[in-house]
């Protein structure tokens, strides 16, 4: 059976570490960046926890098994929802343009994550010329090469601008659990369950079973990475039933919530 290899440990607690084309920084739970850009082209790995990437169409979730793109010149900012190792690789424009030219979120396969592991860790001190032309160049071409082969991930949640949906969103961010209605929500908000309805699917692309899905999965996963068993996270984000929980979770995420504890805990 293969090892899974840990993400390095040796950058100084709570610390920042910076290569030539990227860095590596450990975050404390809730720890943020104010909104930024740059003028390049990209990737953003969790190696430990869970990240969220917020541009201007909304937030998404960045688990140990996916990498964020952030294309050149896209203001956004991250937030570590657990204690979080925090991966930077960015890439020249030869490369950046194979990838989308919108943010997504991409799976990390276990090459994908050894490459982004390598090339985000001590070997990434090499001086910048070496970075370009060595082995480490090579490195970033088999990772894009990986990446562009991977379909984007659906964990993506989009923010709201009416200030009706706004209400909501607020109250089910506070209360993941929270099962009412729509109607329910709109009877609290002053709006009706189908101007509601219609307002998140022409604003948000989703329906609001959907979108809170979505919200809901994003807690989990947070929940998960500090720990918590699978029942206790399955009832504190409103599924009533742990096996219907783990089916979400696990055609969403792409593993169950299970071995997605296990590894995030384990890392």
């Amino acid at each position: 059976m293969p090892i899974r290899r840990q993400a390095d440990d040796r950058a100084p607690a709570g610390g920042s570490t910076l290569w030539p084309a990227g860095g590596r920084h450990l975050w404390s739970a809730g720890q943020a960046s104010a909104p930024h850009a740059h003028d390049r082209g990209h990737l953003v790995y969790a190696a430990r926890g869970v990240l969220s990437v917020h541009t201007g169409p909304g937030i998404s979730v960045v688990p140990t098994n996916r990498v964020a793109w952030i294309p050149a010149g896209v203001e956004h900012h991250h937030r570590s929802h657990t204690a979080t190792d925090l991966r930077i690789l960015f890439l020249p424009p030869s490369l950046g343009r194979l990838l989308p030219d919108h943010p997504v979120v991409l799976a990390a396969d276990p090459l994908a994550r050894e490459l982004l592991l390598t090339l985000t860790g001590p070997r990434g001190s090499e001086s910048a010329e070496a970075y370009d032309r060595g082995p480490l160049a090579r490195l970033r071409r088999v990772l894009v090469d990986e990446l562009q082969v991977t379909r984007e991930q659906p964990l993506h949640l989009p923010e709201p601008q009416d200030d009706r949906l706004r209400a909501v969103a607020r109250r089910l961010r506070n209360h993941p659990g929270d099962s009412a209605s729509l109607a329910e929500l709109g009877r609290a908000g002053g709006a009706s369950a189908r101007t509601l309805s219609r307002l998140f699917q022409r604003e948000l692309g989703l329906t609001f079973y959907q979108w809170r899905t979505q919200l809901r999965l994003f807690h989990a996963l947070v929940l998960l990475a500090d720990g918590h068993d699978v029942s206790h996270v399955a009832h504190a984000c409103g599924w009533s039933n742990p096996s219907t929980f783990i089916a979400a979770f696990t055609d969403v995420v792409g593993t169950t919530p299970g071995r997605y504890r296990r590894e995030g805990v384990a890392s």
